[in-house]
């Protein structure tokens, strides 16, 4: 049977409107009607190899014309799609796949080489896999969390969840409309840029943009390569990497920035705003349901209001979602969802008089030092607003361990001593260590594992030590 019932939701809601229209630009426009003929094209690929209704797609694709195309072609096709980052290791990809078993995989011809790049131009071949099996659950996408924290668990979104989903961004008073761009940085293999970029954009007839890269000069490239209003979809880390811009570029175009993924360093905003009059909202949301509260002006910011049908609870200090289902697929942890309600493992409060919802942060950033309890990520906080800093992760490891990148090298001397005249002596780092860059996820998600942060920190030192 049709994963959702088939495919007309693809023609009905993403693929309609006028036909010369534009749909896409990576590097150049792509119409609706284009994009309409693409997507049929190949869908009779697929059909080919042997994806049928019912069936099941991998799609290991790099951001691409090719990775969208794919992606439509099989929820027309009425197949269920797995989408795997094309940055995972073979190891990881081989782990994926033995999971998820799919009849069909999409993946690049050639290699794919190259960093912060925004798109790629990609031939894709089609894998008809001898183990693979029909989709044994409703779900039109399977996607693997972003294992920031943990090891990935498999998320399904039903056609309905996606639908509901973009009524709420559609609901969003300021969100990208018809005639309006949305410049793309965060994956569109990942739920941000999925559905908030990619899919909201074509069914509210929007221009979707990739840029070539996603480098200072790239991001402004195709902010100014196009006519109308502007929105940048990011992550935090990419509006940090922008309001810190040296000479800031004029960017009249731009109307405002949405981030989400991770919470705003201390002063981003407000060097962001100042740099380009334009306003940065934020969105919080999980890989589970997506979009969950917004600020999309940046006005209330802490505080985010729960989108429409969303229902929020907080227990415990914790934020509650209230779903019809589970969003896990195979074994999963049976306390994360109990009684219709998710626990989302994240810390936040709902003011009484507006509403609101305010995010602190991960509940596992609460630790215990000497029976004292301190919250991670206001030490976090704290190291990230000193100066010089860039960015920083604080994780519990052997102890409380700080990682850093700064401006200058000399900026890291003096952080021992600016953290002992902003923090007690029981809630600073034990250990502070300097990086080039922070790891990160595939979502652009700082990484939280000790271990991984340390590997990091002896592989910048070998390079060192090799140059030196």
């Amino acid at each position: 049977m049709p994963v959702g019932g088939g495919g007309d939701w693809v023609d009905d809601v993403l693929l309609g409107g006028s036909g010369q229209d534009v749909a896409l630009h990576l590097g150049g426009p792509v119409s609706r009607a284009e994009l309409r003929r693409l997507v049929a094209d190949e869908q009779r690929r697929l059909r080919a190899a042997g994806l049928a209704a019912g069936g099941s797609l991998a799609v290991r694709l790099p951001p691409s014309l090719s990775c969208v195309v794919t992606m439509l072609a099989g929820w027309r096709s009425g197949a269920q799609v797995a989408l795997l980052d094309y940055r995972l290791t073979r190891h990881e990809v081989d782990g994926a796949l033995a999971l998820l078993a799919p009849q069909v995989v999409a993946e690049p011809a050639d290699p794919v080489t190259g960093t912060l790049r925004g798109y790629v131009d990609v031939r894709s071949r089609i894998i008809t896999s001898t183990t693979g099996r029909p989709a044994a659950t409703p779900h039109a996408l399977l996607q693997l969390s972003s294992g920031s924290t943990g090891p990935s668990k498999v998320i399904g979104r039903t056609v309905e969840s996606l639908l509901t989903e973009l009524d709420r961004y559609a609901r969003l008073d300021g969100y990208p409309t018809r005639g309006e761009r949305t410049v793309v940085l965060a994956s569109i293999v990942h739920v941000l840029g999925l559905v908030g970029g990619l899919l909201s954009g074509l069914a509210a007839g929007s221009q979707v943009v990739l840029p070539r890269t996603h480098t200072l000069d790239g991001i402004v490239r195709a902010v100014t390569a196009g006519e109308g209003s502007t929105t940048l979809l990011g992550v935090p880390s990419q509006a940090a990497m922008l309001a810190a811009a040296g000479a800031p570029p004029r960017l009249p175009r731009l109307r405002r920035m949405i981030v989400g993924g991770e919470l705003v360093k201390p002063g981003v905003r407000e060097r962001f705003t100042r740099r380009f009059g334009a306003e940065l909202g934020v969105m919080y949301g999980m890989t589970e349901v997506g979009v969950i509260a917004a600020d999309v002006s940046g006005a209330h910011t802490p505080g985010l209001a729960p989108v429409h049908g969303m229902r929020v609870r907080i227990e415990d200090g914790q934020i509650l979602l209230g779903l019809p289902a589970s969003p896990y697929v195979g074994r999963t942890d049976r306390t994360r969802f109990v009684d219709g309600w998710l626990r989302t493992k994240d810390a936040g409060g709902i003011d009484p008089a507006s509403g609101l919802l305010t995010v602190h942060g991960r509940l596992d950033a609460q630790v215990s030092v000497g029976g004292l309890k301190v919250d991670l990520a206001e030490v976090e906080a704290t190291l990230a607003a000193l100066p010089g800093v860039i960015d920083a992760v604080v994780v519990q490891g052997t102890g409380i361990e700080g990682f850093v990148t700064v401006r200058e090298p000399g900026a890291f001397a003096a952080l021992a001593d600016a953290l002992a005249a902003r923090l007690a002596p029981y809630k600073r780092p034990r250990t502070l260590r300097l990086l080039p860059a922070l790891p990160r996820t595939a979502t652009g998600k700082p990484v939280r594992d000790a271990e991984v942060l340390r590997a990091a920190v002896r592989a910048a030192a070998s390079v060192g030590a090799a140059q030196a």
